[in-house]
């Protein structure tokens, strides 16, 4: 072998390591932006599952609403109701 066949084979194994080294850095890059990804979608689907929570729960407190039956004593069509804290609620027009 030659001084330049040599070379050659030299400059060969440097760039087969530099490309072995390039392809190792992207995949750790690669692998660093999956765990990324993975970080982003479990927060995502947490929030997801405590904004759904959230909802069932406040309709759920909606659904709980306090109803009072009034009757009516008279035919002339109006009703008073004296409710809890004295204040007079009016059933149908009063005119």
């Amino acid at each position: 072998m030659s001084l330049r066949e040599d070379i050659e084979a030299v400059q060969n194994k440097m760039e087969e390591v530099e490309k072995q080294s390039f392809a190792m850095e992207l995949l750790k890059d690669q692998r660093k932006q999956n765990k990324r990804l993975f970080i982003i979608w479990i927060i995502t689907f947490v929030s997801f599952l405590a904004l759904l929570g959230y909802t069932i729960y406040l309709l759920n407190d909606i659904s709980v609403i306090e109803t009072t039956d009034v009757s009516q004593e008279n035919e002339n069509g109006d009703n008073n109701y004296i409710g809890n804290d004295g204040d007079i609620m009016y059933g149908e027009a009063n005119n």
